[in-house]
C-alpha cells in the first residue's frame, strides 16, 4: 500500500490532525501517558530557541500510521557540536510506544524522508517500549544506518494488583513499613489521596515544587521542577492530564502541610509513579515506602491493574517497588547514525569505543603513593529511590 508522507511544525496547528492521532494512539497497545498530546504539546511549549520541531506523519490511505515528532538541535560530543534528532519529551519523558504501524518497507521509506527533511548526524530514541515477542518496527533502520545501536535503558519493576495485596507484605519489608507508620504516627501527620483537576492542579503543583526545592533534588537541580523551562513544562502537561482525569497524587501532610509526596499517572487501570520528593527534615519518616504501599491501597479500591516505577536505574536501583514487584518492564535506546559525515564520524567513534572498552576494563588500577593522599568524597545518602535520568 502506498504511503503519503505529510509535515508539521508544530502538534498544534489549527489544521493538526487531532481525531487521526488519537485513533493511532489508542491503537497501540504500548502509549503510554507521554504519547499523549496534552504531554507533547507542553514538551513542544518548552522547547529551547535553538530547538526545532518536525512532526512526520504516514497515511495509509485515509488511516494514520505513523507520527513521530522529532526535535533537532545541536548537541556536544567529543568537543565538537553535531545535529542530534530526539522524540519530543525527552529527557521528561520516562515511557513512550513508537506510534507506527507500518512494515519494514514503510518504515525505511519514513527514515529516507527524515534523513531528506531533516539532515542530522544521529536519530536517537530514548526509552522506548516495545510489545513483547515481537520484532521493533526500529530494526528496519538498522541496515539503512552507517552505525546503529539498541542499547537497554533499564529494566523497571511493575506490580501487579492482585486480591493478595489485601494482606500485609512480609518479609523485611513488613517491619521497614511498620516502623514507617508507627514514626507517621508519633508525628501526627496525615496520608491524603487526591485526584487534581485542571483548576486546582495549578496549586497542588507549587506545593509540590516547594517540597522538591527542599529537598536533595532541589539542592543538586535535578528534579523535574529544576529550572523555569521545566516548571514551564509540567505546569502546562499536568494541568492538561489533569483536566482529562489521568493525574493521581499521595500526600504526606503535617498541620496541614505537604511534608512528601509521590505525584503518579493514570492511563488504562496503569499508575505511572512518577516523580517523589520530602522534606529533608522529615527524612527519618520513610514516607516514601508509605506512601507507595498507599497507591497500592488506593489501586484495590479504584480497580487498577499495575503500579509502575515508571523509570528507574539501570544499576543498583533502590526503588521501594522493587520490594513488591510482579514483573519487570524493559526500556530501549535505539541510535541511527546517518551517512553524513558528521554521522559517519561519531558512527567510528561508537564502534571504535566499544572495541577499547574490552582492554580498558581489564587494565588494573593505577598505583597510589602515599604522598598522593587521594580524597574519598563521602556518598550521599539517599534514602529512597534513585532519581531517574530527568531527576538527576
Amino acid at each position: 500500500m502506498t504511503i503519503r508522507f505529510q509535515w508539521y511544525r508544530s502538534l498544534s496547528a489549527a489544521d493538526f490532525p487531532v481525531s487521526a492521532y488519537e485513533q493511532l494512539r489508542t491503537q497501540v497497545a504500548d502509549a503510554t501517558p507521554f504519547n499523549t498530546l496534552a504531554w507533547l504539546q507542553a514538551a513542544e511549549f518548552a522547547l529551547l530557541p535553538d530547538q526545532q520541531l518536525q512532526v512526520l506523519l504516514g497515511w495509509q490511505d485515509q488511516d494514520l500510521s505513523l507520527c513521530l515528532p522529532l526535535v533537532s538541535g545541536r548537541e556536544r560530543m567529543g568537543g565538537l557540536r553535531f545535529r542530534v534528532l530526539h522524540h519530543l519529551g525527552y529527557p521528561l519523558a520516562d515511557r513512550i510506544a513508537l506510534l507506527a504501524r507500518l512494515d519494514a518497507e514503510g518504515m525505511g521509506q519514513a527514515l529516507v524522508q527524515i534523513r531528506q527533511h531533516v539532515p542530522h548526524a544521529m536519530l536517537q530514541l530514548n526509552e522506548v517500549v516495545e510489545p513483547v515477542g515481537e520484532q521493533s518496527v526500529l530494526s528496519a533502520w538498522m541496515t539503512l544506518s552507517s552505525t546503529g545501536e539498541r542499547r537497554l535503558s533499564c529494566r523497571v519493576p511493575v506490580h501487579l494488583i492482585s486480591d493478595s495485596d489485601h494482606q500485609e507484605i512480609s518479609g523485611d519489608p513488613r517491619y521497614k513499613l511498620r516502623r514507617a507508620r508507627k514514626r507517621i504516627a508519633a508525628c501526627g501527620a496525615e496520608i491524603r489521596r487526591i485526584t487534581p483537576d485542571a483548576i486546582s492542579m495549578g496549586q497542588l503543583l507549587r506545593a509540590l515544587t516547594d517540597v522538591e526545592a527542599a529537598s536533595w533534588k532541589g539542592e543538586e537541580g535535578v528534579g523535574i521542577f529544576a529550572d523555569p523551562r521545566r516548571r514551564q513544562w509540567m505546569n502546562h502537561a499536568f494541568t492538561a492530564l489533569a483536566a482529562q482525569g489521568q493525574v493521581r497524587v499521595v500526600l504526606l501532610e503535617l498541620n496541614g502541610e505537604c511534608i512528601s509526596y509521590r505525584l503518579g499517572l493514570l492511563d488504562q487501570g496503569r499508575l505511572y509513579d512518577y516523580n517523589l520528593a520530602f522534606l529533608p527534615q522529615h527524612a527519618d519518616l520513610g514516607s516514601g515506602r508509605v506512601l507507595l504501599e498507599e497507591w497500592i491501597r488506593w489501586g484495590l479500591d479504584e480497580n487498577w491493574r499495575w503500579i509502575d516505577a515508571s523509570r528507574v536505574s539501570l544499576d543498583n536501583s533502590s526503588h521501594q517497588l522493587h520490594e513488591r514487584m510482579t514483573g519487570q518492564l524493559e526500556h530501549w535506546r535505539w541510535s541511527f547514525y546517518s551517512w553524513q559525515p558528521a554521522g559517519l564520524i561519531l558512527g567510528l567513534a561508537l564502534r571504535l569505543w566499544k572495541s577499547l572498552k574490552p582492554w580498558l576494563r581489564k587494565q588494573p588500577p593505577p598505583k597510589t603513593t602515599a604522598t598522593d593522599s587521594p580524597s574519598i568524597p563521602k556518598e550521599k545518602e539517599i534514602p529512597h529511590a534513585p532519581p531517574s535520568d530527568h531527576q538527576r
